[in-house]
């Protein structure tokens, strides 16, 4: 079977399902290191997402909801039609994160139990059982109760390889990966700084944030900004220099009285403008986290691009693992 396989990459292109597909991260992979496709389906909900998608990618069959995707007998059924397909080569998907993970509430953080999130996973597992592809690939986020792993890993039938992006790009992002695509390692450390990606400005951090949709929801009052920067950590702040992030540190500590953090609230009022200048990243920043091309997210807003980046993949790792296809 690996020698059709290489036969159809060379010559004809490869078929691609995509489910929870985002905005086609996996093509920007596959594209990536020359592998040409063939059909590319995707399946996706998020409007914005599938805007991104189009503008790049006008030939991407979009499929519609997962929960309404079937493939028998050689065709594949979706709510925006059926398609005869005879095989798909490579079948890949993250499904929702949310309730998986460590970023949200602990009664929240539910798991596998809810069904129109993080439960989507048995969707998507139904289908890898009716398609039946060569190859799959599954991401989702390390901050997952062991208990939903090891239940992912009896569906999959594999064990996990957990990424760190920070390897290949200039933030952090602990992924699982769940494949059976063979010989897949870790990636070479590329030694990106966050700094080396700033058009501008002073980060005392080495590597940014784990981009996440929160960031599509900034705070607007630079003190409150600088609050959920530092006493938080679900978001990454840009200061206009070293001085002035040794300043807003020494400010915010006066506020606080001495403590490492003060609630929002306490914040209330303030009038000074030590914290002025400093700065959410920018759209071309936001993409240079996920190693996606510059101008990707273009169509969109910069917080609609923070949404949907937040959402994806990491276009390096995923290079990395499909490159042994």
């Amino acid at each position: 079977m690996e020698k059709d396989i290489k036969t159809i990459i060379s010559q004809d292109g490869i078929t691609v399902l995509s489910l929870c597909d985002g905005i086609s991260c996996g093509m920007i992979a596959l594209e990536r290191l020359g592998i040409k496709v063939k059909q590319y389906f995707a399946s996706e909900i998020k409007d914005i997402a599938i805007k991104v998608s189009k503008e790049n990618y006008p030939d991407i069959i979009q499929i519609g909801d997962v929960n309404k995707v079937s493939y028998k007998n050689g065709e594949l059924f979706t709510e925006n039609g059926s398609y005869k397909v005879p095989y798909f080569d490579l079948m890949i998907w993250g499904s929702p994160c949310q309730t998986f993970s460590i970023a949200i509430p602990a009664d929240k953080r539910v798991g596998l139990n809810n069904l129109e999130k993080s439960g989507l996973f048995y969707q998507c597992a139904r289908i890898l059982n009716e398609v039946k592809p060569t190859y799959f690939l599954m991401e989702n986020v390390r901050s997952m109760r062991n208990s939903d792993r090891d239940i992912i890993s009896s569906y999959l039938g594999v064990e996990p390889i957990m990424i760190d992006s920070q390897l290949v790009a200039p933030a952090l992002r602990k992924r699982y990966y769940w494949t059976n695509i063979p010989n897949v390692l870790q990636p070479k450390d590329k030694h990106i700084m966050f700094q080396d990606i700033l058009d501008s400005g002073y980060t005392d951090r080495d590597k940014a944030r784990c981009l996440a949709v929160i960031d599509s929801r900034p705070n607007k009052t630079p003190v409150k900004m600088f609050h959920r920067y530092y006493s938080t950590g679900f978001t990454t702040l840009i200061f206009k220099n070293k001085e002035h992030y040794e300043v807003c540190v020494k400010e915010y500590q006066r506020l606080s009285g001495g403590k490492r953090k003060c609630t929002a609230s306490d914040l209330d009022g303030y009038d000074g403008n030590i914290f002025d200048g400093v700065r959410y990243m920018n759209q071309d920043e936001l993409e240079r986290c996920q190693t996606i091309p510059k101008g990707y997210t273009k169509c969109l807003t910069r917080n609609e691009a923070a949404d949907v980046l937040g959402d994806c993949w990491t276009i390096d790792v995923i290079a990395n693992i499909f490159k042994n296809l």
